[in-house]
């Protein structure tokens, strides 16, 4: 859900199931409402400072300066938004080879070259991320594809500050294509909400 829908939606949760009891923690919202149903907002960007219902509401409603990086072995993309616009991009792509069936030696080559042109494509995905998200005065940065790939990334010395800022959640995501990019900006603010309804 939008981060500007999560008011009226919590409106609504009142509305459908009754009188609702709020415990705020600074990185979950419990909503308890007297049918039994309940609800579980994760807090994006925590922690959450003030621990109430309008507490929860202003922090998912600041606009941040957002970096997304995501890494497969055979492409990468950053992107810097902020307000849901992408102000900043670049992706990329490194051919990987695939595994094989052949045994032996010719097995050892492949995985050889495999690792090589794995390191040239992480090594490709670092200098992108230093020219698009080091220099962006970020407020928070998500990620996302092969976790392996991303800690790779983000050992680079020119990165630490950046690393500092990573934040969940972790993004499962295709080979970052520039549409992937950008859908990825939208799911790094989406509002996560788990609801358990009785019978």
């Amino acid at each position: 859900m939008s981060p500007g829908r999560l008011g009226k939606w919590l409106d609504g949760f009142g509305a459908r199931h009754g009188v609702v009891r709020y415990d705020v923690a600074p990185l979950t919202a419990t909503l308890a409402a007297e049918d039994g149903a309940t609800a579980v907002v994760s807090v994006p960007f925590g922690p959450l400072v003030v621990l109430s219902r309008d507490g929860l509401v202003a922090h998912v409603l600041v606009e941040r300066r957002v970096g997304v990086l995501l890494v497969r072995r055979g492409g990468y993309g950053a992107g810097v938004f902020a307000g849901g616009k992408l102000l900043d991009s670049k992706v990329g792509s490194r051919h990987v080879q695939g595994t094989t069936k052949a045994g032996g030696w010719s097995q050892q080559r492949y995985a050889r070259r495999r690792d090589n042109q794995a390191r040239e494509a992480f090594a490709a995905a670092t200098e992108v991320a230093v020219r698009v998200l080091a220099p962006a005065r970020l407020d928070v940065v998500v990620c996302g594809g092969d976790r392996r790939a991303i800690d790779t990334v983000l050992e680079d010395p020119r990165l630490k500050e950046l690393a500092g800022l990573v934040r969940p959640p972790f993004l499962g995501v295709a080979d970052p294509k520039q549409k992937v990019l950008e859908q990825a900006g939208v799911d790094a603010l989406a509002i996560r909400i788990t609801v358990d309804q009785p019978e």
